[in-house]
């Protein structure tokens, strides 16, 4: 079977309950306006680093369960028994660095919180500057852990601040 070139074109065959075609039809590629939503995809993004997204969409809720509803001001304070608590949870992704970069990132997004208002502000303030993606990686290593240029370019596309999530013959966007 020849590989998909692209995500709509990998779902468009799969059942209407199938993790991946949910994923794409209602989340891929769609505006989140609230902060912890976009840092939880941040997680999820994160933790699938050399792993399959199906697993990770197979772990989502038990992240957010995990993670405090992804809610940026109670991971910033996780401190030793949290990271225990997280690495002994067979639910996630067992990984101490990206548990680690989690925290740190969170602490980050506060201070960017801060300084901009939100981390989607922040967000849309460079996206207005019309940056590349290679721009985009070098800012999100700049502020964040565990953020190369995959991991970058995903979160990106997955919260539509750049373009390719969808491709022009998608249904999706006739919605």
């Amino acid at each position: 079977m020849e590989k998909p070139n692209s995500y709509c074109e990998y779902v468009k065959n799969l059942p209407d309950d199938n993790i991946h075609r949910v994923y794409h039809d209602t989340q891929y590629g769609f505006k989140i306006d609230s902060d912890n939503e976009l840092f939880g995809r941040l997680i999820l993004e994160i933790n699938q680093a050399g792993l399959s997204w199906t697993t990770i969409l197979n772990k989502q809720d038990n992240f957010r369960t995990a993670f405090s509803n992804f809610d940026i001001k109670k991971i910033a304070d996780y401190d030793k028994p949290d990271i225990s608590r997280l690495l002994a949870n067979s639910g996630i992704v067992r990984n101490k660095l990206k548990i680690n970069a989690v925290i740190f990132n969170a602490r980050k997004i506060l201070e960017l919180q801060k300084k901009y208002g939100s981390f989607k502000s922040w967000l849309k303030i460079k996206n207005d500057s019309n940056l590349n993606l290679n721009d985009w990686v070098i800012l999100f290593k700049e502020n964040f852990k565990f953020t190369g240029n995959e991991i970058t370019k995903e979160f990106l596309t997955s919260t539509g601040y750049i373009k390719g999530a969808h491709i022009e013959t998608c249904p999706i966007l006739d919605k």
